[in-house]
């Protein structure tokens, strides 16, 4: 069971925050709340709204340093998910045998309230809110955190819902000790982020998996049948949660499948039933992701109707496959979310129509094999957008006759603009990590609308 933190008296206990961004500053006003001396340490510079955040608290705080021996002093630090278990002074701290926790691990301490988690290489963000939507409309109070919104650790602060559903990235279970959600979801593993992980792919799975390694028989673990790499893993390592996978291939007897183009929940002969044509959103991954949200609705035994009209009126999350505007018969769309391979491999499937595609950015060791015959098929023009090309110019080169190389979003648009015809799209699903020319992902998509809407 959980490790409640706030049965401990924290009173003059340190808590050491390193990273002063959305996370740090969650953990720094809940840390402050539970009686811990907070103390907040950035390498780099800390934006302005996490400043007054700080001062306002009176919290101690520094940035572009960190002072060693303030750091070393700690009972407890919260490290920011960005922030490599390899930096010098996490080594360090380990060595000391101080507890480097992550904020989700940290907040978990101090709630009540029931967790649906859900990961994955792609469609967490869009499976969250889904699940969030679903729930909000069934009139629960329910809180949505980790990768998306306010920080966990601030709602655990400032709020009380009865469940919170949180979207996790592999870093930030990279940090849990004791986290246990009740309800677990795992909607696909492709090799992602490996330069964090050794370049090994059984890190980054590890890693992944992490979401279900504290659950008991009494918790669920809702995960896609489809994924070679989920379904090898559980092989050698079972989870002990109950398991309801969901499948577009295969016909499961407890869990999520497809029978006459209608999506199927059966548990424990409880039957929700909803043809994909009625979904909000469409395409392969979305119906993977709407069975995933439908399967945690039927064990919150949420009304079917209201299952129902939410997957219906669900619109999707911004920067994924977003349609932004149609000029001269040529639609933009806006998938900079799509910071890895697989995720363009899918935004590129779902493609009714000759395309402009803007790819490129940093690049965390893809291996593109997979988009060639997608590229063949679909793609009539490369835009590559990033301070190194080399690496897209040899797989696609060859794939077509134009491919051009810009270095500002400006610059990519205008000449998508100038290359695409009628009825062509023009599709920014970058493959890439954006932190060369771009502050994260939705600073490159807000600037690639801005740009659109300024041509």
């Amino acid at each position: 069971m959980k490790t409640k933190a706030q049965n401990n008296n924290n009173s003059g206990r340190k808590l050491v925050i390193l990273g002063g961004g959305e996370s740090g500053a969650g953990a720094a006003i809940l840390g402050l709340k539970e009686g811990f001396e907070v103390f907040v340490s950035d390498k780099g510079k800390i934006k302005d709204k996490y400043k007054s955040v700080f001062q306002q608290l009176q919290i101690d705080w520094e940035e572009e340093t960190h002072t060693q021996a303030k750091i070393l002093e700690a009972d407890v630090v919260m490290k920011s998910p960005g922030i490599p278990e390899s930096v010098a002074i996490v080594k360090q701290l380990q060595e000391k045998g101080i507890p480097v926790i992550s904020e989700i691990e940290f907040a978990w301490g101090f709630t009540s309230a029931k967790i649906i988690g859900i990961t994955g290489s792609n469609g967490k963000t869009t499976t969250t809110k889904f699940v969030y939507h679903i729930l909000k409309n069934a009139g629960i109070k329910v809180g949505m955190a980790g990768n998306v919104g306010d920080s966990f650790a601030k709602q655990v602060a400032q709020t009380k819902p009865d469940w919170f559903v949180l979207e996790l990235s592999s870093f930030q279970l990279d940090g849990i000790k004791d986290f246990r959600p009740d309800i677990s979801v795992l909607t696909n593993i492709t090799p992602d982020h490996l330069d964090r992980y050794e370049h090994k792919l059984e890190n980054y799975v590890f890693s992944k998996f992490r979401i279900a390694e504290n659950q008991t028989e009494e918790d669920f673990f809702i995960y896609d049948l489809d994924d070679e790499i989920i379904t090898k893993w559980i092989e050698k390592n079972p989870v002990k949660a109950q398991r309801l996978p969901f499948s577009l291939a295969q016909k499961v007897e407890n869990g999520a499948y497809i029978e006459n183009e209608n999506i199927i929940v059966n548990i424990k002969n409880n039957r929700f039933k909803m043809p994909t044509t009625k979904l909000g959103l469409q395409g392969k991954h979305n119906t993977k992701n709407a069975m995933a949200a439908a399967t945690v609705s039927q064990l919150l035994r949420i009304r079917k109707e209201t299952i129902r009209e939410s997957m219906e009126s669900f619109q999707g999350v911004e920067h994924r496959l977003e349609k932004v505007l149609k000029i001269n018969n040529v639609q933009y769309i806006n998938d900079s979310k799509a910071t890895n391979v697989n995720a363009t491999f899918y935004a590129l499937e779902s493609m009714k129509s000759e395309t402009v595609w803007i790819v490129g950015g940093v690049d965390k060791g893809n291996v593109y094999d997979d988009l060639l015959p997608l590229v063949n098929e679909k793609v009539k023009v490369i835009i590559c957008l990033g301070i190194d090309n080399q690496k897209l110019i040899q797989n696609f080169g060859n794939c077509v006759d134009t491919i051009v190389e810009t270095q500002s979003m400006k610059e990519a648009v205008r000449m998508a603009y100038s290359l695409a015809e009628k009825g062509d799209s023009v599709l920014l699903s970058p493959a890439c990590a954006s932190f060369d020319l771009f502050e994260n992902y939705e600073d490159r998509g807000r600037q690639f609308k801005d740009a659109i809407r300024n041509l």
